[in-house]
């Protein structure tokens, strides 16, 4: 197998010039201050600290950029990991995340080696609804604590007991801390409202507008809320150390499920961030490229103490609406955190949690598909759909999203098995209809030859339409015919069906006769040596040839031995 490891970048380069570079770099220094305050308040709400959100963004973004398979994608922590780390963080601890992080990042570059990036596309969207749907439920509820102030020392991971925290600790609202939390939420609102219709706002994005003016608030009013530096001693004003994170052998088996969770959660949203982006600048990614560099983005991070990253579709849009047009722009983005970090992180020591926590809960309203879940929307589908959106969404909020995701593919798996069985059928042929038909019928009225249309997929799950004609009622006719015209499909289930089948007319005296054959059933029909025991006078080209054949069948002895 040859590896086809080609970044968008390569293509970009021949022919770049100062117009295309000032689109990008304008389009990076937009996109790197609305990454600052997505990135800490997203690290924040997955129980890590600020700074290990920021150098996620700095790290991954700039290698999901340069080494991807879309030409705007944006990298970092995005709002769909909150429920997953957080969870990691509780049950394993920092250092398992960041290993679990990097198996993750091997799972996903042998994704894209093995090319498999196509594959996530085969997830059904009422599953990636669902699980979408239910992570904003998570994220939404996970944020309750900061942005009410309670007193709760550990929030717990899962849901019931994340329930029964926050109505115990309901007593303990902090009035400071919901005051800035709802300011907060308040100017960010009115500031997204009015940059629609004032231009200069709309070069400020709204997360950063709210972050400057609660945190410049704050730095002189001194409000009696938690901040970034009362809880986390604020950001270091410097590069982290490059270094491997504790490894414990015994705990590299426990870390397979999560690892497995962050990737699948990392290959699907990356991909559809990807996928939304192809449509807005009328371009095709490299889903393989593009997971390979997802990959080696999650592998590298941890060194650097970041966590979990993938393509970050709110932040891949502004890109896109802010002129970058090329990997270039996600990497200034990241040299433009790195910037920040270097010459303003003392300031982020001012900055209120309850801030972070209303952009969060901002962000968790907006990437929910909320007008799936009207009742209007949801009537225009089937029951089946309906089942797989609403199970997911209720899995997903209040167990696992990978449980969820397993738990949607084998319902929609089962709901298609039983769709294509029920589009499988076998209609008998009126044969009077053809001409140069003789002697249909014996003297005693039975029949000397029949004839079944048969329509569909001849698959393990309709296999069982065959079993009528093996209880014909009709006496013991010389010949059945089965006009395959309309199969489209046989798989090694069906085939033993047709050849059980055989097997019991044989028995009668009766001889089955094969027609009109699509190249895949013709192909196992021959691959499996089920061609040589029916012979070639028995595999016809069309109908008009297989009755021509079957007049030629004499009746023959029962119980004829299947060779």
């Amino acid at each position: 197998m040859v590896i086809n490891f080609r970044p968008k970048l390569f293509d970009t380069l021949p022919g770049y010039g100062r117009g295309p570079f000032t689109q990008d770099l304008s389009a990076g220094i937009t996109v790197g201050v609305l990454a600052l305050p997505l990135a800490m308040a997203f690290a924040i709400a997955s129980g890590m600290s600020p700074t290990a959100g920021i150098w996620t963004s700095i790290v991954a973004g700039f290698l999901i950029a340069a080494l991807g398979g879309s030409k705007v994608q944006i990298g970092g922590p995005t709002g769909a990991f909150i429920p997953i780390i957080y969870a990691i963080v509780v049950d394993y601890g920092v250092q398992n995340l960041l290993i679990a992080t990097m198996m993750s990042g091997m799972l996903l570059l042998a994704m894209g080696a093995f090319r498999l990036g196509s594959m996530i596309r085969f997830i059904p969207v009422s599953v990636v609804i669902g699980f979408t749907n239910g992570i904003a439920v998570v994220i939404f509820i996970s944020q309750v604590k900061d942005f009410l102030g309670l007193s709760i020392d550990k929030m717990p991971g899962e849901f019931f007991g994340k329930m029964e925290a926050l109505l115990g600790a309901a007593h303990t609202i902090h009035l400071p801390t919901v005051a800035v939390s709802v300011a907060s939420l308040a100017v960010l609102l009115g500031w997204n409202r009015m940059a629609t219709r004032v231009a200069w706002m709309r070069r400020l994005p709204g997360p950063l507008a709210v972050l400057i003016i609660a945190t410049a608030i704050n730095g002189f009013v001194h409000f009696p809320v938690d901040t970034i530096g009362s809880r986390f001693g604020g950001i270091p004003q410097e590069i982290p150390p490059f270094g491997l994170p504790a490894l414990s052998l015994g705990t590299l088996g426990k870390l397979i499920a999560p690892a497995l969770t962050i990737a699948l959660l990392g290959a699907i949203e990356s991909l559809l961030s990807a996928r939304v982006a192809d449509n807005q600048i009328d371009d095709r990614h490299d889903p393989n490229q593009e997971l390979m560099a997802q990959g080696i983005a999650n592998v590298v991070a941890p060194l650097f103490g970041g966590f979990a990253a993938t393509g970050a579709i709110a932040r891949t849009a502004t890109n896109i609406r802010s002129g970058g047009r090329t990997p270039i722009a996600g990497m200034v983005h990241s040299l433009v955190l790195l910037a920040v970090v270097l010459a303003l992180a003392p300031l982020a020591s001012y900055i209120p949690l309850g801030t972070l926590s209303a952009v969060v809960v901002i962000v968790s309203v907006n990437m929910g598909e909320w007008h799936a879940f009207a009742w209007k929307d949801l009537t225009r589908y089937s029951r089946q759909y309906r089942i797989i959106l609403l199970g997911t969404f209720f899995v997903t909020v209040v167990f696992d999203l990978t449980l969820a995701v397993e738990l949607g593919m084998v319902l929609a798996s089962l709901f298609f098995i039983y769709r294509m069985s029920d589009l499988t059928r076998v209609e008998r042929i009126a044969l009077e209809e053809h001409y140069g038909v003789e002697a249909l019928s014996r003297n005693d009225g039975t029949p000397r030859l029949l004839a079944y249309r048969v329509f569909g997929s001849l698959f393990f799950g309709a296999a069982n339409k065959l079993e009528n004609l093996m209880l014909m009622q009709d006496g013991h006719p010389d010949a059945m015919i089965l006009d395959m015209e309309k199969v489209i499909n046989i798989d090694t289930t069906g085939l033993d069906m047709l050849q059980a089948l055989h097997r019991a007319l044989e028995k009668r005296g009766t001889q089955l006769i094969l027609c009109d054959l699509n190249e895949q059933p013709a192909s196992i029909v021959q691959r499996s040596g089920f061609g040589e025991v029916l012979g070639t006078d028995y595999l016809a080209g069309n109908i008009t040839d297989a009755l021509l054949r079957a007049q030629r069948c004499g009746p023959r002895d029962a119980e004829v031995a299947y060779a």
